[in-house]
């Protein structure tokens, strides 16, 4: 298997087929195709060569999945990066990964232009109007270049134990296992009635997988470039959607949204949820209201999204992620990684021919995960007697808000950046309807007169608006171990369902909230 490009345009559908939609905009398979080709053109003509390293930051909206596939077709490597990213989070990677050009949309510019200058990138503003010129004044490139299977096709960013972002590496052969094992897994082949409604991001794997899979059996992506509720219900009862992927948030606002039982979503053959556990009763309230099937699962990034799953035809344990996808394999192991008693707690770790080639750049982070050949996911959990498993808690403090994972360490390696802060611990705080809250306890140097506000906003300007903490509060010394390690667990937490009452001097607790 070589080029992804090329692999996931073997269909037998037909190219007059809808592939693309976004609101009143249709594209085609053949309309898609040759898109893509004069895409191709237009980067070859900006000097795009195999190997070379192209961001793309751009949401989900016609330009995204035409430029994917344009620098893939050429044999360059993607670069995946989130709209949201600030200047200096997006000068971070363009470094780490070295790479040429940065391709942007007008909402995310200014930053991604500061960041490409310090970067020393090519930024490229991808305006629709222009865009479409270019395209149409390019040569289009017919031919998909024969690159290795084994070439890296895409790099993803995540957070590491270091706090600072890696990139995750994954080849084109490991993107083709990706795709043979989804459509395996959800037992699909080619069908042009097909429709799957993407609104989770596609520059994370959980919606590029799902895009990799329309375009593989010839069905419709049909887009919602911003999660609303209303809108979706409505898109789905539109296009008479078969398949959505989302994460609990959206389940929970689509079951909260007036009038919901009133929408016919009766094409729906699966709804898939990830990104966090889906809590129980809005597990059962969905498929009571829309009468459909929720499918629950388990992946990272480094696993291309894949790992466990609950199969339509599965007897279904709510709280569960479902068994092994094979040809995978998972196992709970205990800080040796010997395998833990069947019921017990103990770490998961994967392996199989879907799990990342490595980190990029990073061989030593790389051997760590991949230890004896499996990759350690941070993950704490159980498997039961019939091989379902669960998750109990992260062994990494990663933070779920909203569906988007939020990495402590490298928060916290920007407060002590702050000349007032002595020191800092970055949690995550229940929250009824985000999941969790980013959450910051803070340790003040003598005589440091900054407020929780003034914390929160020097954070606010350095890290994404999804991950500052909303939540900051003072403390006269964390909780530590006999070795000097934080004990987060034992940080005494904020009451966020009172107004903020006179601070005790053990806790000096200031509540600090900011927009959502």
């Amino acid at each position: 298997m070589g080029n992804i490009a090329l692999s996931l345009w073997q269909r037998t559908i037909d190219d007059d087929c809808p592939a693309l939609r976004l609101d009143d905009q249709v594209l085609t398979y053949r309309e898609l195709e040759e898109a893509i080709a004069r895409a191709a053109g237009v980067l070859r003509e900006l000097g795009v060569e195999p190997s070379d390293r192209v961001a793309i930051q751009i949401p989900n909206v016609m330009e995204f999945p035409i430029l994917y596939f344009a620098a893939l077709r050429l044999g360059a490597i993607v670069v995946l990066m989130n709209p949201l990213l600030t200047a200096r989070e997006v000068a971070y990677q363009l470094s780490d990964s070295g790479a040429r050009f940065m391709l942007a949309s007008p909402a995310s510019a200014d930053r991604a232009r500061v960041a490409a200058s310090e970067a020393a990138a090519e930024f490229v503003l991808i305006e629709r109007a222009a865009f479409a010129r270019a395209m149409e004044a390019s040569d289009p490139v017919a031919d998909v270049f024969q690159c290795d299977s084994t070439q890296v096709a895409v790099i993803i960013y995540t957070s590491g134990t270091t706090g600072q972002p890696k990139g995750v590496a994954l080849t084109h052969l490991t993107l083709g296992s990706a795709i043979e094992t989804g459509l395996q897994l959800l037992e699909i082949g080619p069908q042009a009635n097909a429709v799957t409604l993407i609104t989770v991001p596609m520059f994370h794997l959980f919606g590029l997988t799902y895009l990799h899979l329309s375009v593989r059996i010839g069905g419709l992506v049909t887009l919602v470039s911003r999660f609303d509720a209303e809108k979706v219900l409505r898109t789905i009862e539109r296009d008479r959607v078969t398949w959505f992927p989302g994460v609990p948030t959206m389940y929970t606002a689509m079951l909260n949204c007036p009038g919901a039982g009133g929408y016919d979503l009766s094409s729906l053959q699966m709804c898939v949820a990830g990104g966090a556990p889906l809590p129980v009763e809005v597990f059962h309230g969905f498929e009571k209201t829309f009468g459909v099937i929720v499918c629950e699962g388990w992946g990272l990034t480094e696993t291309t999204s894949l790992g466990t799953f609950t199969r339509p035809q599965m007897t279904r344990k709510p709280g569960s992620i479902g068994t092994v996808i094979p040809p995978g394999e998972v196992r709970v192991v205990d800080d040796s990684d010997q395998d833990v008693p069947t019921g017990e707690i103990g770490e998961l770790i994967i392996r199989g021919p879907f799990v990342m080639h490595g980190y990029w750049n990073r061989p030593d982070a790389t051997a760590e995960a991949m230890r004896g050949g499996w990759f350690h996911s941070g993950d704490l959990g159980r498997v039961d007697e019939d091989g379902y498993y669960y998750i109990v808690d992260r062994k990494k403090d990663m933070i779920l808000r909203g569906g988007y994972n939020v990495y402590p360490r490298e928060l916290e390696a920007l407060l002590y950046e702050h000349p007032d802060v002595f020191e800092a611990a970055v949690i995550g705080l229940p929250h009824d309807v985000l999941g969790e809250e980013v959450a910051a306890a803070v340790v003040l140097r003598p005589g440091s007169h900054v407020t929780p506000d003034g914390i929160r906003e020097y954070m606010r300007e350095r890290v994404a608006a999804y991950k500052y903490p909303r939540v900051v509060w003072f403390l006269d010394e964390l909780p530590k171990g006999v070795t000097g390690k934080i004990l987060k667990r034992e940080i005494p937490r904020p009451d966020l369902r009172r107004e903020q009452g006179p601070p005790s001097r053990s806790t000096r607790t200031e509540r600090s909230t900011g927009p959502r």
